[in-house]
């Protein structure tokens, strides 16, 4: 079978929707290479080097399309999805080629979250018009919906009146290097790498308001005088980063967060922490903290229970879906319970075990076979109802 993938995301994006494709063509890929894998891209981009020689990348290749490569992409790649006898189309980042259901070739689109939708005051009016528009559109034309989680799949339902039997929840694998465990050898490394303390907490996320970081803060300036650990924050932020940094300006809370992204900027150093360092750096932290108020997966946390890192998280949104009886639940809106995260896993070596040990439990639901094949079910009930 011939398989067509939208790779934009996978080339050109180093967040969550980038891995999320990498890691799943490169599953389907190893798992089941009896089929090839096409990757249609609308321009150049380094951020994906597949080796297989069953994967195969698509550029626009006609003098317009290469001009208008934004349009290629969102329709006139029809044209190449019949030239090339596409047998199913996987739109992997919430949107599919207008006009593509009058191809004949089935299609899926993974939804990841209705963000624009539920948060629009996150994106410019344009943005939130256009990303409502896509989603809606692949909603409706898709042959079957692939939802990250039953929280995802839950707001698609309500929001576009979908049948929900259209919708498959697909779990979806973290990268497999998550699951090695990190050599002491290697963990050094890293942390002098990165210029990291001996101990700390960690936060990963884009730094907007969704993800929480204020609060966290707050719960840290409730533990200070107990616990010495910094907090080590990796994501990007603007207008509330600035808000996050003033609050620790005004509370003497500068030394308590370490911002790695500004740090490794003024070092002169990449701004970015390297995917094959990312196991090692969740390894180090005495616990991961993710108190979004919203997410459609929650992908850090399964990332960290891989590794052998205890969560903090929120009870609020997909998080206890995909944490299990493994994270420490909190509510997004009260650092009290943060602090109380912090105390347990930094005093109470038992409990932190435990919580190591139920992680290594919950995230084996999330395991790259058990991932695979659950797509390929929604490939097939796909090509069945065409």
């Amino acid at each position: 079978m011939n398989i067509g993938f939208d790779a934009k995301r996978a080339y050109h994006n180093d967040t969550g929707l980038g891995f999320f494709s990498r890691v799943l063509v490169e599953l389907l890929a190893s798992y089941h290479p009896e089929h090839r894998y096409f990757l249609f891209n609308p321009k150049p981009g380094s951020m994906f080097r597949p080796q297989a020689s069953h994967i195969q990348e698509v550029q626009p290749s006609a003098p317009l399309h290469k001009i208008l490569r934004g349009a290629w992409r969102s329709k006139w790649i029809c044209k190449d999805l019949k030239r090339l006898q596409i047998d199913l189309y996987h739109g992997l980042s919430q949107e599919i080629p207008s006009g593509i259901h009058t191809t004949g070739i089935p299609s899926v689109v993974t939804i990841h979250d209705l963000f624009a939708e539920l948060y629009p005051s996150d994106f410019s009016f344009i943005s939130t018009k256009i990303y409502r528009s896509k989603m809606r559109y692949a909603c409706k034309y898709a042959n079957r919906i692939m939802a990250i989680s039953e929280e995802t799949k839950r707001h698609i339902t309500n929001t576009y009146h979908i049948n929900p039997s259209k919708i498959d929840v697909a779990y979806q694998s973290c990268d497999p290097i998550f699951s090695n465990i990190v050599s002491e050898e290697k963990k050094e490394r890293i942390r002098a790498k990165y210029n990291l303390p001996r101990e700390f907490f960690l936060h990963v996320g884009t730094i907007i308001e969704r993800k929480n970081l204020l609060n966290i803060c707050k719960a840290l300036q409730l533990v200070q005088q107990e616990i010495p650990l910094p907090l080590v924050v990796v994501g990007k932020g603007g207008a509330y980063k600035k808000k996050v940094k003033q609050y620790l300006a005004d509370n003497r809370l500068q030394d308590k967060v370490i911002f790695l992204t500004d740090a490794l900027a003024a070092a002169g150093k990449k701004p970015f922490v390297e995917t094959e360092d990312f196991p090692a750096l969740y390894q180090m932290a005495t616990a991961m903290i993710y108190p979004s108020f919203y997410e459609g997966f929650g992908l850090p946390i399964i990332e960290a229970m891989s590794g052998g890192v205890p969560v903090i998280t929120s009870s609020t949104s997909c998080m206890p879906e995909i944490g299990g009886d493994a994270a420490f639940y909190v509510h997004p809106e009260k650092p009290e319970e943060m602090a109380e995260g912090f105390r347990k896993f930094y005093g109470d070596a038992l409990y932190r075990q435990q919580a190591i040990a139920k992680g290594f439990i919950n995230v084996q639901r999330f395991a790259p076979e058990v991932y695979v094949q659950s797509v390929i079910n929604i490939y097939q009930a796909a090509l069945n109802n065409k």
